[in-house]
């Protein structure tokens, strides 16, 4: 399945069975059509760097962050030249303590990209990446304190039809995890599709379209002090909490 995932709302807004025979690169067109994406930012994982998805974000009147991994390499390896050799970064730097872990993100970004600009002559046409304006890199360091344990550094490309501030780069990229946290994680423990062994038919689609309408129902209730998976439980067991999820 691929899914689109209102990050802002934590709502699942659609979703495409991906065919047995092909992968998620042709799910995500299907998926794109069927959404009205007007002046929304559209963040998608390396599988979904390609030319004709880049041009279908835009044609939907949206904009798109994409990131760049090695299905695409040449791509990736211009934007790590022009990163490592650029002079025209912009950066913002982010801090995080969580759990005896200590995060520091650099987020940079060279924006407006024109077509035949020196060190981006892997861009021939930006129309074949959907009105490409923007290369950002995210660089992380984790570090863990009371531990021997070693730091961790990562970094991560993307490539983006916006021209933004680096903050805001940050923002969205960090907003594109939502989905594994808010929906991925919840339907796993709440309604245990980890563990579902429906595979004939239609059945396994069928009822993560299911699923997935109740985890938005059970959203919907901001005053509940408990979890999901408990907010469910309530429901099969109080008509009245059912009818207050239903809005009947």
């Amino acid at each position: 399945m691929v899914s689109a995932f209102a990050c802002t709302n934590s709502l699942v807004l659609g979703q495409v069975k991906t065919d047995e025979k092909s992968n998620e690169i042709t799910a995500i067109p299907e998926l794109l059509n069927l959404l009205s994406l007007q002046d929304t930012i559209v963040t998608i994982d390396a599988m979904g760097c390609q030319h004709e998805i880049a041009t279908a974000i835009i044609d939907k009147d949206a904009d798109y962050i994409l990131a760049v991994k090695g299905n695409q390499p040449q791509l990736l390896e211009h934007i790590e030249d022009e990163f490592f050799f650029g002079k025209n970064t912009e950066t913002t730097i982010s801090e995080d303590l969580d759990h005896g872990r200590i995060e520091t993100r650099t987020c940079s970004v060279i924006t407006d990209l024109p077509a035949g600009k020196a060190g981006f002559q892997f861009i021939e046409d930006n129309n074949k990446w959907g009105n490409l304006k923007t290369i950002v890199r995210i660089e992380s360091i984790r570090e863990f304190k009371n531990s021997d344990k070693p730091s961790e550094t990562a970094k991560r490309y993307y490539i983006s039809s916006l021209s933004a501030r680096p903050k805001d780069f940050q923002n969205a990229i960090r907003s594109h995890w939502a989905i594994e946290n808010k929906l991925h994680w919840m339907l796993d423990v709440a309604f245990s599709e980890d563990a579902s062994r429906k595979r004939i038919g239609n059945s396994a689609q069928n009822f993560s379209i299911l699923n997935k309408i109740a985890l938005n129902l059970l959203k919907k209730d901001t005053k509940a002090k408990v979890g999901v998976k408990s907010r469910r439980l309530k429901a099969a067991l109080s008509n009245n909490y059912l009818l207050k999820i239903l809005n009947l």
